[in-house]
């Protein structure tokens, strides 16, 4: 008899779709193999379509099964039958979404079990740390949710529309604005008389290999200049051409560099900016949690990878405890961020491989009898999912 047992199960595989871009790989791995554009070019329209945009229940099943056939036996080159599937999912993901995911992986590629895991809680596991406040600033939104030994605080969230989609949206009217265009020989002529708008794949080309969040000193002098005319602006950093259709070269401004990525920190009509979201999930936490808390924040999400985020929010934070609307509220006088072992845009994905890689998976999954059988999708942010405790197929982060 051997002295060790081999286990017949298939590795599991873990998803993550995210808004702009979907990570897909193995459970047990430190990285997933592939992260794509999430969306799909439909096979009879032609048409490329966001998993993610708005469409009624028949069209999303359709859009589902073209995209995840296509990991399955482009990317990943496995069978999904007779695996189990971890889908690392946001508390802003739509019931319809998931029910759909949830149908397609079981009645069209015949899977074993689905566990739809909470990525703020398993961003956690990463660190090995039960408690942490975890901020991801990804494309369509920044939320900031707190996690108290395992346990999301949801009294305590805090919810944004800024993020990557509004520094493409910034910076496509300010180059519409101030960009010009050079054509071959011909002098510079503005953007706007050569196309109307510009592709968000450009838009994000640009802002990953140029821009940056400048240091709160700078960024108070180029507010002081854009509202008095008098002030002396900063000096610009150096702007650069970007080649558009070969034969075209952008010109770019150097002052937006620095400047699109600033609709982060600013507030907006209800005085709020994503570093006020931290601050005020705090407030809304246990007096007894708030100093583990603080000391224990996880950022993640690919907005947050721009050079200077970090250290801007640090900066911001340490500005505002001081004002008396938190020094005399909240109790807190120092934060600390961790480092997780991964890249910011993956970090839920590997969280949700170590949890694909767990002995508990089985148990904390809802398998394809019951789903067949009539058994409802378990919602994590459902009270009634969360109140059963004999109920193990429910999601991470539930209890």
């Amino acid at each position: 008899m051997p002295p060790y047992e081999v286990s017949a199960e298939k590795i599991a595989i873990v998803f993550d779709f995210g808004h702009a871009y979907t990570k897909c790989g193995f459970a047990g791995e430190n990285g997933p193999r592939f992260i794509l554009p999430s969306e799909i070019r439909r096979s009879k329209t032609g048409l490329i379509v966001q998993i993610h945009s708005e469409m009624d229940e028949e069209e999303m099943h359709s859009v589902l099964v073209e995209f995840i056939h296509f990991i399955f036996f482009r990317h990943l080159l496995v069978s999904p039958k007779d695996r189990r599937v971890v889908v690392v999912e946001s508390m802003l993901t739509t019931s319809k979404f998931r029910n759909t995911l949830a149908k397609v992986l079981f009645k069209q590629y015949e899977v074993v079990s689905v566990c739809f895991a909470t990525s703020h809680v398993v961003s956690l596991l990463t660190l090995g740390i039960p408690s942490g406040l975890v901020l991801d600033c990804g494309y369509a939104e920044t939320l900031v949710l707190p996690v108290f030994e395992g346990i999301p605080l949801l009294s305590a969230c805090q919810v944004l529309p800024v993020a990557g989609k509004s520094i493409h949206q910034y910076m496509e009217a300010l180059l519409k604005e101030t960009a010009t265009v050079k054509i071959g020989k011909d002098s510079d002529v503005p953007l706007s008389t050569v196309a109307e708008s510009v592709q968000e794949s450009v838009l994000e080309d640009i802002k990953v290999r140029s821009c940056f969040v400048t240091k709160l000193s700078r960024a108070k002098e180029l507010q002081q200049s854009s509202l008095d005319s008098s002030a002396q602006p900063p000096v610009a950093p150096p702007g650069f051409d970007y080649p558009l259709d070969g034969s075209k070269l952008l010109h770019i401004d150097g002052s937006l560099r620095e400047k699109v990525c600033e609709v982060l920190f600013e507030r907006d009509a209800d005085e709020l900016s994503i570093v006020m979201l931290i601050l005020n999930a705090l407030i809304k936490c246990p007096i007894d949690t708030r100093r583990v808390l603080a000391e224990n924040i996880v950022i993640m999400g690919g907005t947050s990878m721009l050079p200077g985020f970090k250290a801007r929010l640090m900066a911001e934070l340490q500005e505002l405890i001081a004002t008396p609307k938190y020094s005399d509220s909240l109790g807190v006088r120092t934060f600390k961020f961790h480092s997780p072992p991964a890249k910011e845009n993956y970090v839920a994905w590997l969280g949700g491989a170590v949890f694909g890689a767990l002995e508990v998976l089985a148990s904390r999954s809802l398998s394809r009898e019951q789903f067949l059988q009539g058994q409802p999708v378990p919602d994590w942010c459902v009270l009634c999912d969360r109140e059963d405790s004999d109920d193990k197929s429910v999601t991470i982060g539930s209890k």
